[in-house]
């Protein structure tokens, strides 16, 4: 095993994969039909550098497909088809968590060989959130953890959990980052941490509260130049800089429970005078059409802000085009409805321009791949509240879990 150089946790390159038994987390939770069928494969494909740079070991698959309760709450199959296709060789389906069935299989592999076991929310303690210690414990950890050599955490995307399958084996086994891991904390450590200047941070869409956290954290901590706010957020921003935004915006907002967020977006304004830039105009939905008007005259109105107006897009562009690193997170309006998808359009197109460009999970990178700008873009986050939390500092359980247990091997070493 090789030293850790610049990262406080394993990747593949520390450790000696050769004929190794492999337990790998990844999180290729799919949107389904009722029918059973991938809607959408992107994250699938996303972990197929981790499997190919392991293809001399035994690789064990780890994952899970929705949750309890829900209709796409269903088997891994479909999705150890779609990893066979990526691959060009065979996934084996194993229906079985833990079981005599899955541990005789996995006892049964040989060199080269991939399985794919149950998905993990079959089993009631795989969404317990509990320390690593804790999970240790559980009957999963213990019946396969004697079975593998290595543990690699390649699921970025459910990172913010503190669940079983992410946590409980990295307080037992060698553990490390796989690649769509190693990758997402290197590209987002680069636009919040030593990207190029000017950083640029555009927050948009609905999640006034995850977007207020992340302008306080790469506002106070230098991450940030400037903070460019559209969609709700923005909405906010306008009502604490003392803008009328009308009654169907401000009944919007506090139907979503965010009218206490409007003193904090004061005190971020306030702190960070000239850091925060906020809408000249909008554009506001009448039956479909879109109205262009100024911040001034919104009040005057009874109808709903879908999004930004032409005049803000103009100077949201340019600044956004110039700059050295720019992360979006969150469309600029109500992209779905036709006509209110301008603002988001022009934004992502204008962050292909900037010297280093993230789309920051979720709503956003859907949009930038929907409309073709996905290979323009240095990175796509395949995480949504994962990648919120990481752009506003709050540690990642199950990513804090390699770190420690780094920190652990090294002293050992």
């Amino acid at each position: 095993m090789d030293t850790v150089q610049d990262k406080d946790y394993f990747t593949i390159d520390d450790f000696d994969v050769d004929d190794k038994t492999i337990l790998v987390r990844v999180d290729i939770n799919t949107p389904m039909d009722p029918e059973g069928s991938i809607l959408d494969d992107l994250r699938i494909s996303s972990h197929i550098p981790t499997i190919k740079d392991l293809e001399d070991s035994r690789v064990v698959l780890i994952a899970h497909q929705s949750r309890a309760g829900k209709s796409d709450f269903t088997t891994m199959q479909p999705h150890a088809e779609r990893l066979s296709y990526y691959l060009g060789r065979e996934v084996e389906y194993v229906d079985d968590i833990f079981g005599s069935h899955a541990r005789s299989r996995i006892a049964a592999m040989e060199k080269g060989d991939v399985l794919l076991l149950e998905n993990v929310r079959f089993y009631s303690e795989e969404t317990i959130s509990r320390s690593a210690k804790e999970h240790a414990s559980t009957h999963m950890v213990k019946n396969l953890a004697p079975l593998a050599d290595i543990f690699l955490n390649d699921a970025f995307a459910v990172s913010h959990r503190s669940h079983l399958s992410l946590m409980g084996f990295t307080h037992l086994l060698p553990c490390g980052a796989g690649r769509l891991m190693e990758k997402e904390i290197t590209s987002l450590d680069r636009g919040i941490k030593g990207g190029g200047r000017p950083c640029i941070f555009v927050l948009g869409g609905a999640k006034v509260d995850d977007s207020l956290t992340v302008a306080e954290n790469v506002l106070s901590n230098g991450g940030a130049d400037r903070v460019l706010v559209t969609g709700v957020v923005a909405n906010v921003m306008l009502a604490a800089s003392g803008f009328d935004i009308g009654k169907a915006n401000k009944d919007f907002i506090e139907s979503q429970g965010y009218v206490e967020q409007i003193d904090r977006a004061k005190k971020i304004l306030d702190d960070f005078d000239g850091k925060v830039g906020l809408p000249v105009d909008v554009a506001l939905n009448d039956n479909g059409s879109r109205i262009e008007v100024s911040v001034e005259e919104v009040g005057d109105s009874i109808l709903p802000i879908n999004d930004i107006g032409i005049e803000t897009i103009v100077a949201y562009s340019r600044e956004i085009s110039q700059a050295g690193t720019v992360i979006l997170n969150g469309p600029a309006g109500v992209s779905e409805f036709d006509g209110f998808e301008l603002g988001t359009y022009e934004i992502v197109k204008a962050a292909t321009e900037a010297d280093y460009s993230i789309a920051g999970g979720g709503h956003i990178s859907a949009e930038v791949r929907n409309m073709g700008f996905d290979h323009s873009f240095s990175h796509i986050s395949t995480g949504g509240g994962s990648c919120i939390d990481y752009l506003a500092g709050t540690p990642l359980p199950a990513i804090e879990a390699l770190k420690k247990a780094a920190v652990i091997i090294s002293k050992h070493d």
